[in-house]
């Protein structure tokens, strides 16, 4: 049986919702090389230690040991996307995709081995997407590198020790960042019509992601091939330099900017010095959120001037679920949208664009 997912494979993190399952897995897109763990004391979830053998003709290292998320981001020789990466094109993006799709596949309520069967086989239709500048240039080269036959082995991970899944991609169908998240806005669960200002009208979007920002504009749910642009910009240049400034001050470094996230998010912002008491960071975080969050508010009154047909403008992704403080107190007069789980409305869109296509053509 095949099954429908949608993905987003972002640079901050992969987030995956398979079809039938309203519940998002989440893994930050950061890996580190593998090597044999010396454990004291086993992880009480899955998640929490992702070591795998990922196995991919699409990979220029094809067969190689990763940790991936959770685990990676605490290891000194781990790496998280920059600015001069394509998702597209990494290879990196693509170790945590499929990572994620595996992990997804075993701990399906269902899942289990038919007697006499070693590997876990799993078939998927995909949605997924690209920001709007690399969409032209690289969806089909995008499209070629996720379909086909992968394989995963997940090595320490516990309860996942030893398990191998056999990810064949059949189909992936890549959209645009942000314009998949407002079709799941205006649409119900079986593609009905939802909100028909939204589907019908010109709406602007703002999708603020690690590393790029993008700007669809999608009239009547389609997308506007002039005034839709992106920006090479996203929150992580700003974690780098909070991550810095930090260390400079305090003397305590970040090991990643996922660890940083993570403490922002739980509005953890005092640190412990080595044996000089502690420090808050909210300072530094509220200097450069303010910058972070001054540049997209100036961005968008850019777009809406130049294109003053759209209705109104949503705020959406990752980077607004940090900002949105400081982008309301920035914006001043001018009403912009935001929704809950902002950083989610892309997968669920992906889902929905892939069931759409789907149900078009071949029935899943």
């Amino acid at each position: 049986m095949i099954k429908l997912a949608g993905i987003d494979i972002g640079n901050d993190s992969v987030k995956l919702v398979v079809s039938g399952s309203n519940e998002p897995i989440i893994i930050p897109s950061i890996v580190s090389p593998g090597y044999e763990r010396h454990i004291l004391q086993e992880e009480d979830a899955p998640l929490k230690a992702l070591d795998v053998m990922v196995y991919s003709p699409k990979l220029h290292k094809k067969s190689q040991r990763y940790f991936v998320g959770l685990l990676a981001s605490e290891d000194q020789d781990n790496a998280e996307l920059e600015e001069t990466d394509n998702k597209a094109t990494s290879d990196q993006a693509l170790i945590v995709a499929l990572t994620a799709l595996a992990y997804a596949s075993v701990t399906n309520v269902a899942q289990g081995l038919q007697p006499g069967e070693t590997v876990d086989q799993v078939e998927y239709v995909i949605g997924t997407g690209l920001p709007v500048r690399t969409y032209a240039r690289y969806h089909q080269t995008f499209e070629e590198r996720l379909v086909g036959e992968h394989e995963v082995t997940f090595l320490s991970t516990p309860k996942l020790r030893g398990r191998t899944v056999r990810v064949n991609i059949r189909r992936a169908i890549v959209s645009i960042e942000g314009a998949a998240a407002l079709f799941h806005m205006a649409t119900h669960e079986n593609l009905q019509v939802r909100d028909e200002e939204l589907y019908y009208g010109c709406i602007g979007i703002c999708e603020m992601g690690a590393l790029t920002t993008d700007f669809p504009v999608v009239k009547r749910m389609s997308i506007d091939n002039q005034f839709s642009t992106g920006e090479q910009l996203g929150l992580a240049s700003y974690l780098d330099s909070i991550i810095r400034d930090v260390e400079d001050q305090f003397g305590y470094r970040f090991p990643s900017r996922t660890k940083l996230t993570q403490r922002i998010r739980r509005g953890e912002f005092i640190i412990q010095r080595v044996g000089e008491g502690q420090a808050d960071i909210r300072p530094i975080v509220d200097i450069y959120f303010g910058r972070a969050a001054q540049k997209i508010v100036d961005l968008i009154r850019k777009r809406w001037k130049k294109y003053p047909d759209i209705q109104c403008f949503y705020v959406l992704g990752g980077g607004a679920a940090a900002l949105k403080s400081y982008i309301l107190e920035s914006a001043e007069n001018m009403r912009l949208r935001f929704v809950d789980d902002s950083e989610l409305q892309n997968v669920y869109g992906y889902l929905k664009l892939a069931r759409n296509k789907t149900t078009q053509s071949e029935p899943v």
